[in-house]
């Protein structure tokens, strides 16, 4: 397995500390530490890229704890939040992000979208989504093989998708998916990282101000401008910052769970058999999102308070990582946790996060992909990867992991 750029720590500080993140061996596992943690010292301190020392939590029943506890405060701006990177938390600052909020702040934006991603309104949604998927498969179809599916398919299919939900021209996809892979590359410098957010602010802002003057309502931007901004309630900026939200998130992380759900499959043909012929299809986007966890990098927390957890006490101010990559693959929880069953039920993963904060877009995800990997299997049976699996450059540096390209063959 190569990267492109591998920044990843390894080993442990000069206070005993192992780094965090740590880097793969199999690109389909997590990080063989976090295993070793998880079963002898679950919840523990980590050393950060800046210096610092957050408690990283691994278990299952204590991430769950952590994200349900809202005196582990999301707020980037509280001392001790333990950032991704210093792009990360500086881009945070220029564009505020409701997710990165505490209530009642974040109970007043996220209320503002909860009918938008409602299991009804996804629901609406399908046959949207399943012409997109077919019309983009035509394609690939009619194209000189090796394909590279991340271009031909994974990644153009969820951008559509929230395109056309949000009211963002297609046509600008070159210009927003450059700017989002600046935002998830945790190697990003603060100037790139800041000037990728601000044009992609100014950009939504200007479609914003359309809706505001043209007065409709026909797309989730329209919905912001007209019944939010025009009356007062939020400013466009703080419309853009929700938009810049939903576009990044809504194609970064079911672009990559496409990719690497596909490539995974493809090394086991019995469960890919199951996907295509429709026999176990919901199982199977549940339990590629529980082995994958593209978000893998832990959802960032700090403490307000003393906390009992797990037997340790955590003090206010201190930060908490909570690592769903390794809590997914918790034995206390998932009988043989490294294993791909997509028949696994149940399976309660923390993939979409927990408590107040889990992720708005969850349904959409999963409709896109429960649509997504069986048309992919059925429309071409001989799929294959087209490369030796060494040879493919993984997104170890990403915020969201996944595979930078991932040519096919059929």
């Amino acid at each position: 397995m190569t990267a492109t750029v591998d920044t990843t720590a390894a080993g442990t500080s000069e206070t005993g500390d192992p780094h965090y993140p740590m880097a793969r061996q199999c690109p389909f596992d997590p990080p063989q530490e976090l295993n070793a943690i998880q079963a002898t010292e679950p919840i523990t301190r980590v050393t950060l890229w800046d210096g610092s020392h957050p408690w990283l939590v691994t278990r299952h029943a204590d991430v769950r704890a952590v994200l349900a506890d809202q005196r582990f405060s999301a707020d980037v701006f509280t001392p001790g939040y333990p950032a991704t990177s210093a792009s990360v938390a500086t881009r945070r600052r220029t564009a505020p992000s409701f997710i990165a909020m505490d209530d009642p702040q974040h109970a007043f934006f996220r209320k503002m979208l909860i009918s938008e991603f409602s299991v009804k309104a996804i629901r609406r949604l399908r046959p949207m989504i399943t012409e997109a998927v077919d019309d983009l498969l035509d394609t690939m179809a009619a194209s000189e093989q090796p394909v590279d599916l991340v271009q031909a398919f994974a990644l153009p299919l969820p951008s559509l998708v929230i395109c056309r939900m949000l009211g963002v021209p297609y046509a600008d996809h070159p210009f927003f998916q450059a700017r989002s892979h600046t935002l998830v590359d945790t190697t990003s410098s603060v100037d790139d990282s800041v000037a990728a957010t601000n044009e992609l602010v100014e950009y939504l802002e200007g479609l914003v101000a359309e809706r505001e003057e043209s007065g409709s309502e026909d797309d989730l931007l329209g919905r912001l401008a007209v019944r939010h901004v025009l009356t007062g309630e939020i400013t466009r900026h703080q419309a853009a910052s929700m938009g810049l939200l939903l576009l990044v998130a809504g194609h970064e992380t079911t672009a990559n769970m496409i990719a690497l759900g596909t490539l995974l499959l493809l090394q086991d043909p019995d469960q890919a058999t199951k996907v295509r012929d429709g026999e176990s299809v919901d199982g199977a986007v549940e339990e590629l999102l529980r082995l994958l966890t593209v978000t893998h990098i832990g959802r960032r927390r700090v403490a307000t308070e003393d906390i009992e957890l797990g037997g340790v006490t955590i003090r206010a101010g201190e930060g908490v990582i909570a690592a769903g990559e390794i809590a997914n693959r918790d034995p206390d929880v998932f009988a043989d946790p490294d294993a791909l069953d997509v028949d696994r039920t149940p399976n309660h993963h923390v993939a979409f996060g927990h408590g107040v904060h889990q992720c708005l877009g969850q349904q959409l995800a999963r409709v896109e992909l429960q649509i997504a990997y069986p048309a992919l299997l059925r429309r071409f049976p001989g799929l294959r990867v087209d490369a030796p699996l060494e040879d493919i450059a993984f997104r170890d540096t990403m915020a969201v992991y996944g595979v930078h390209a991932l040519p096919v063959t059929w």
